[in-house]
């Protein structure tokens, strides 16, 4: 093997030391060793201070890690005789596996040819590592390789980017750069922005102390960076003009444009990292959060400003942390804390709402009258053989806690709910719009070159293989130009849509199985000698619930796990389309999962189940289930609650709390590190090292399917739970911080992202809004009363009142029709002998004409049901529309300072070029006084010359 790699020196060195590593014959049994950075003892020679190389000038912009193989004869060897370092027998019992293994007397033959093997595969690694390497210092970055680190077995590659590739990559990426021009920001004159800035003022202790001393009328012109033009920016400190983030975008723009191409076949920083090259890249966050050493970096004002929950009652420092974590991250933030502004006025009506119901659950004339003993109206039974008659009493609790829910302010709610989320989309408009124009995004577009994925590049590869012409020159053979197809992905496409189908078919299975829970468990009990019958329907719904509830935070898993494998079959070509399509399945999967059980109860519960003496029976004997007297939006109501509280308790929360805790727990029982010992090895850990221990960031998808979700269950079934804004707001208070917290000490440091908005989760949030208006004016007219109780008060009633509501929504049945063993096993437990008994529905008595016939008031209540959906639809879409239409999307005093913006800048480049002009006639004149011909030969004077002559002669 032969190793050609001329690594940049460090600093400090002799001039005859410009190579870092020797050039040596590498064999199978040895590593490459180090030259001139560490000393005899294996300590460096220049110590490392932060995130920097060892001359502790050059800041580490990037790193890459990678396996480090070690010779057969070292890996035989006893890690207890070969290994004396203090850290390293720390960070073993840190539970991290050595690589180390007893010596044995004899070696297993097989064993030793698979290690024979791996050391092939790890050369070829190698190899390419070398290549790619001699690549990127090709770019101009440079590089230090650190092998002897604190983590046994992994290898750290750093790299940094010089001012000269820096302004060259700025300059290609076309980056906005301020300027040294800055003008005073005018606020707004008209009434909107005078009551947004009285806002502002009032709400002043509220907003976090990241930098005060920045002023805020003031605002520097950017301009895309250019190397002609460096005369516009402020240059005079070069280590701070791009921050970070900034460099670490441009290495890893570098990184990706950088290929391997001495193999058959090209490939990138994407395809090294999927086939095991490299094992991760990421860059390095800014210093530590805590410790009585750590320097004042952006991380730890972070940390103290946002993620902790003692702040949970201030706005987010929403430019800090675009300025550490780029646009992508900070817009999910700002969007996250937008929502959960708009939840205030949300929660505090649905409030409102509730505490109505409460008020006047006693006024109200349907719950008296079912809850009166004296109205002894017997019941028929709810289930076949099991069930006896009941009274309509016994129903009482549940009529009042109905009430609750149901009345109507719930319509008056909707309606609200519905402008409410048009109001929050247009918000979140103006407020991105704002955010582009402070963070000069508003030039910003999608022309940014989006680089092909590792498992495209490694399809197209091997379909390169396949049908590669063994005649045809490498040269040539590289000018056909191989893609992948329609035909090449059908069979995944295949693949997806039966998944996908089965999946759905699985979640509507299970929530089948859920309701023969239901309806069995309900005969159990009525059979069994339970002491409280009256709690039998209660002790159902809940347990039902607490069971789909169960079942969904695991299908949530299994089916976000599903999805991905889905859409990496599909081998999208760019990291866009795979994320677009990985939010569109996941989506799909999850939203059937949250929301089938609550749509079955909500529209399909008690709408086929028949009458009685001709029920509709499922899988045999299984009658299909009721709802309550006072309908099933009591029932739809404890399924969204408890579906809403353990989704975010359980899922949102506790795992993201409980998990991280629970596995450093762990780790420390199975440590034998003392306190002191693991807060030594903490503080000999370096930048690089720290960051390595860290997760990797995984994209803002989980986070935002989380609020999706919480959305729709805000806004879909609003009017059965009017207190799911107040439960989301709680939930997203403690969200806030707990992201912060997650990605500012327990995520390595994401790649910074420009995005001027959300992307696909805005559509899904208006369309979610759009179908919200429809499913609830379903809800108020199908789910619950409050349509029946209309039609009864203004067509059936005799006084006008509700009055005699209850015997108006009750059909009579003969007893002696029940079909052949359908009739109760104990008729007589209430004493006497039944011969009519009631059951709630719309339908002729028997002894009509047509009896058990659906009666003419069925047709009546029906037709104002959809009359109801009709007129609610069109009108709150109006309302929305117009509120739409209303209020602009581009705020009028963003729209004229981004106007006086682009006039000062143009006015910049007039003085610019003028400046040009005037110093291009002044050396041209300068150059005709100094010229040697002019003092010999005279030429014909002009009868008017310039002034400027005329003083040189």
């Amino acid at each position: 093997m032969r190793r050609n790699d001329n690594y940049l020196p460090v600093p400090g060195e002799e001039k005859s030391l410009d190579v870092d590593f020797v050039n040596t014959k590498d064999t199978s049994d040895e590593s490459i060793p180090m030259k001139n950075r560490y000393a005899d003892d294996g300590s460096p020679l220049y110590p490392r201070q932060g995130p920097y190389f060892s001359d502790g000038q050059r800041r580490v912009d990037y790193v890459l890690t990678y396996h480090i193989q070690k010779p057969n004869s070292i890996r035989r060897q006893s890690s207890r005789f070969g290994d004396n370092n203090f850290i390293r027998r720390l960070w073993r019992s840190l539970n991290i596996r050595s690589r180390g293994a007893e010596a044995q007397p004899k070696e297993d033959p097989e064993i030793a040819a698979q290690e024979q093997r791996t050391d092939y595969h790890e050369d070829d690694k190698r190899f390419r590592r070398e290549e790619f390497e001699e690549n990127i210092r090709e770019t101009g970055l440079e590089l230090e390789m650190d092998e002897r680190t604190n983590i046994p077995g992994i290898g750290f590659m750093k790299v940094h980017a010089p001012w000269n590739v820096l302004c060259r990559e700025a300059e290609f990426m076309k980056l906005k750069m301020p300027t040294k021009k800055s003008y005073e920001v005018k606020q707004g004159s008209n009434l909107v922005e005078k009551i947004r800035l009285f806002i502002h003022k009032v709400t002043a202790p509220l907003h976090p102390e990241v930098d005060p001393n920045r002023p805020q009328s003031v605002k520097f012109l950017s301009h895309p960076f250019s190397r002609e033009k460096q005369h516009l920016f402020d240059l005079s400190d070069r280590d701070k003009f791009f921050d970070s983030k900034t460099r670490s975008s441009i290495v890893y723009e570098v990184l990706k444009r950088t290929r391997c191409t001495r193999a058959t076949y090209s490939m990138g920083i994407t395809s090294l990292l999927a086939n095991g090259v490299y094992t991760s890249a990421y860059p390095l966050h800014d210093g530590d959060i805590e410790g009585a050493n750590a320097e004042p970096n952006d991380r730890k004002l972070l940390y103290e400003q946002w993620a902790s929950y003692s702040f949970f009652y201030k706005y987010q420092p929403i430019g800090l942390i675009r300025k550490y974590f780029g646009e992508k991250v900070g817009l999910y933030f700002a969007w996250l804390g937008v929502y959960t502004q708009m939840l205030i006025p949300a929660a505090i009506v649905g409030v409102i709402v509730f505490l109505y119901g409460c008020a006047t659950v006693d006024d109200n004339i349907p719950s008296m009258e079912i809850c009166d003993p004296r109205h002894n109206i017997t019941m028929c039974p709810l289930c076949d053989r099991a069930c006896s008659y009941w009274k309509l009493v016994t129903a009482c609790g549940t009529a009042r806690a109905s009430h609750l829910f149901d009345n109507p302010a719930t319509v008056f709610f909707s309606i609200f709910m519905a402008l409410w989320a048009v109001l929050f989309m247009e918000h979140w408009k103006r407020r991105q719009m704002r955010l582009n124009y402070i963070w000069d995004l508003t030039g910003f577009g999608e022309e940014e070159q989006d680089h092909n994925r590792a498992e495209y590049e490694f399809r197209v590869m091997r379909k390169t293989i396949r049908k590669e012409n063994p005649t045809l020159k490498r040269e040539e053979s590289e000018k056909v130009k191989v893609k992948l197809t329609c035909t090449d992905r059908l069979p995944a496409y295949l693949t997806t849509v039966v998944t996908m189908v089965f999946m759905i078919v699985v979640t509507f299975a299970i929530v089948f199985g859920v309701i023969l829970y239901r309806i069995s468990i309900k005969a159990a009990l009525h059979m069994s000698t339970y002491s409280d019958q009256s709690n039998i329907r209660a002790t159902v719904k809940g347990t039902a619930a607490v069971i789909n509830l169960v079942v969904i935070i695991i299908l949530d898993e299994v089916y976000g796990a599903i999805a991905r494998w889905l859409t990496t079959l599909e081998v999208p070509k760019t990291d866009k389309s795979f994320e677009d399509r990985l939010i569109f399945k996941t989506f799909i999967l999850k939203f059937v999962n949250a929301f089938t059980p609550i749509v079955y109860l909500a529209f399909f519960r008690g709408r086929l189940v028949g009458r009685p003496g001709n029920y509709l029976y499922v899988v045999g004997s299984y009658r299909m289930e009721e709802c309550a007297h006072a309908g099933c939006l009591m029932e739809l109501c404890i399924q969204l609650c408890i579906t809403m509280l353990g989704k975010q308790l359980i899922q949102n929360n506790l795992f993201e709390i409980g998990i991280p805790k629970l596995k450093k727990l762990l780790r420390r029982r199975k440590s034998d590190l003392d306190s002191k010992q693991e807060e030594e090895l903490n503080r000999s850990l370096h930048r690089h090292e720290k960051d390595h221990i860290l997760g990797p960031f995984v994209g803002l998808s989980p986070e935002y399917m989380e609020m999706i979700i919480q959305f729709g269950m805000v806004t879909l079934f609003v009017a059965s739970f009017p207190l799911a804004p107040l439960f989301a707001l709680l939930n997203n208070i403690i969200e806030i911080r707990l992201d912060a917290k997650k990605f500012v000490m327990e995520l390595r440091r994401p790649i910074a992202a420009k995005a001027k908005d959300i992307g696909i989760w805005y559509n899904l949030l208006r369309g979610l809004s759009k179908v919200a208006v429809i499913v609830n004016a379903f809800v108020i007219s199908f789910t619950s009363d409050f349509i029946p109780r209309l039609v009864y008060q203004y067509m059936f009633s005799v006084d006008g009142t509700m009055h005699g509501f209850v015997n108006h929504t009750l059909s009579y049945f003969n007893v002696s029709e029940f079909q052949p063993g359908t009739d109760p096993l104990q008729p007589l437990h209430l004493g006497y002998s039944v011969e009519i008994c009631r059951y709630k529905d719309y339908r002729e008595p028997p002894w009509s004409s047509t009896p058990y016939e659906l009666s003419k008031e069925f047709w009546v209540v029906l037709a104002a049901r959809l009359a109801f959906v009709v007129v609610f639809q069109n009108v709150v879409m109006l309302m929305s529309d117009f509120v739409d239409w209303l209020i602009p999307d581009i705020p009028k005093d963003i729209s004229l300072q981004i106007h006086k913006e682009k006039i000062l800048m143009v006015e910049l480049f007039m003085k610019e070029e003028q400046g040009k002009r005037l110093a291009a006639r002044d050396n041209h004149n300068q150059d005709n006084c100094n010229s040697p011909s002019s003092a010999n030969q005279s030429p014909p004077r002009p009868r008017s010359r310039p002034a400027s002559h005329a003083n040189c002669c």
